[in-house]
C-alpha cells in the first residue's frame, strides 16, 4: 500500500536509545506493529487451537512477552529470578490462562515491548559487553548478546505467529 508507513529501521533513531541499541528497538517495534496486525480480528475461540503441529497463538503471544521481560531482566539483573522461571513454565505448559483473551495478550507484548524500550533508554552502552550468564546454567553471555537475541527471538515468534494465524483463519473460512 503506497500510504503504509516504512518498517520502523527505516524511520529514523527512536527517542532516547543509544545509537548501539536502535536495532534492538526497531525489531521490537516492529514486533508490536507485526503482533497487532497479524492479530488484528483473530478470535478468541481460536487463540488456544493449535495447526500442523504448530504451538498455538496464544502460545506465541505469551512467549513474546515473557522472553522480551526474561532477557531483558537477566540483561539488567544478572540472574534468573523465581518470577521469570514461573513465567516461563506456564508459557511451557501451553496452557490457557484464565479469562486470556486476544487482545490482552497483544496488551501484555506492548507492555513488554514499553518496558524494554524503557531500559534501552537507560542502558549505559559502556556496559553493552559486560558478562551476563544465562538462564539456570549460566551459560555465558553478554548485556548486547542479550539484548539482541530478545528482539531476534520475539521476532521469529512474529513469524510463527502469522503462519499459525492464517493457517486457522483459513481453516476458519473453508
Amino acid at each position: 500500500m503506497a500510504d503504509q508507513q516504512p518498517h520502523p529501521w527505516l524511520r529514523g533513531p527512536v527517542e532516547g536509545v543509544p545509537a548501539e541499541l536502535q536495532p534492538v528497538a526497531h525489531a521490537l517495534i516492529q514486533t508490536r506493529e507485526e503482533v497487532a496486525a497479524f492479530t488484528a480480528g483473530f478470535p478468541d475461540a481460536l487463540l488456544w487451537e493449535g495447526v500442523a503441529g504448530l504451538a498455538p497463538v496464544g502460545f506465541h503471544l505469551k512467549h513474546i512477552a515473557g522472553v522480551i521481560d526474561r532477557l531483558f531482566g537477566q540483561a539488567e539483573l544478572t540472574t534468573v529470578t523465581d518470577e521469570m522461571r514461573a513465567a516461563l513454565a506456564v508459557e511451557r505448559a501451553h496452557g490457557e490462562p484464565v479469562g486470556a483473551t486476544t487482545a490482552s495478550l497483544v496488551a501484555a507484548v506492548d507492555a513488554a515491548v514499553d518496558r524494554a524500550i524503557d531500559q534501552l533508554r537507560r542502558t549505559d552502552p559502556s556496559t553493552l559487553y559486560d558478562h551476563r550468564p544465562v538462564g539456570s546454567k549460566r551459560l555465558p553471555s553478554t548485556v548486547a548478546g542479550m539484548l539482541f537475541h530478545a528482539a531476534e527471538h520475539a521476532q521469529r515468534h512474529c513469524g510463527q505467529l502469522l503462519v499459525t494465524t492464517r493457517s486457522l483463519l483459513a481453516g476458519v473460512a473453508d
